[in-house]
Formats: C-alpha cells, sequence, structure tokens
C-alpha cells in the first residue's frame, strides 16, 4: 500500500499528532478541519458561517496540495456544537460541495479550541 502524507502551509498545522491528509489508493482522506488561521494558528470567527467559511478554505488547500478538489469529494462528516446552526452551516457548506457528496453531520459536544463546527472528507485524486 503506497502512503503519502499530504501536508501544505496554505492550511493550519495539525494540532496533535496527525496528519492534516492521507493519500493511499487513489483517495484522500482529510483529518477534521477547524477554523484556524494557517498563518497564525488562532480561531477565525465567532458565528457558524465565518467559522464554516474558514474551514472550507482550509479545505479546499488541503484537496489541492493532494491534487485533488472539492468536486472529487465523495463524502464529509461534520461535526457542530450547536445543532441550530444547521441550517445557517448547510449555506456555507451549499456553496462549496456542489456536487452534494454523502454526509453525516452530528452536534457535539464540544471540539477542539473552543471551534463551534468541524468538518473532515473523503475524496478521489
Amino acid at each position: 500500500m503506497d502512503m503519502k502524507k499530504i501536508h501544505t502551509e496554505k492550511a493550519p498545522a495539525a494540532v496533535g499528532p496527525y496528519s492534516q491528509a492521507i493519500k493511499v489508493n487513489g483517495m484522500i482522506y482529510t483529518s477534521g478541519q477547524i477554523a484556524l488561521d494557517p498563518v497564525s494558528g488562532e480561531l477565525v470567527g465567532e458565528t457558524i458561517e465565518e467559522q464554516a467559511e474558514q474551514v472550507m478554505k482550509n479545505l479546499i488547500s488541503i484537496l489541492e496540495a493532494a491534487g485533488t478538489k472539492q468536486e472529487n469529494v465523495v463524502k464529509t462528516l461534520c461535526f457542530l456544537t450547536d445543532i441550530n446552526d444547521f441550517a445557517a452551516f448547510n449555506e456555507v457548506y451549499a456553496r462549496y460541495f456542489t456536487e452534494k457528496p454523502a454526509r453525516s453531520c452530528v452536534g457535539v459536544g464540544e471540539l477542539p479550541k473552543g471551534a463551534i463546527c468541524e468538518v473532515e472528507v473523503i475524496a478521489t485524486v
């Protein structure tokens, strides 16, 4: 099995012992992304819309570094600390994932660094 770690300076560095993404057998598996600024490492935005926007930008940067794009995403997993943000999150999400990949979206108690949303994706190369 040919596994390759994906890393780009255009997305935040991992905040733990993991990679931004792994490329294996023509697939990309990203780690969950929260709304961290790639340069400062600080959380961006207070609203679900602001944070979701930064999360999507981070994911696109990782996908590009892996040689693919958001149109090739086949599955997403989304985490929201307030499920009442579902509709507002969907508005941002829908602008980025126009191909409508399979998705799970769950409410969670807490996310790292006080983030209010996190998204991970699986994509083809």
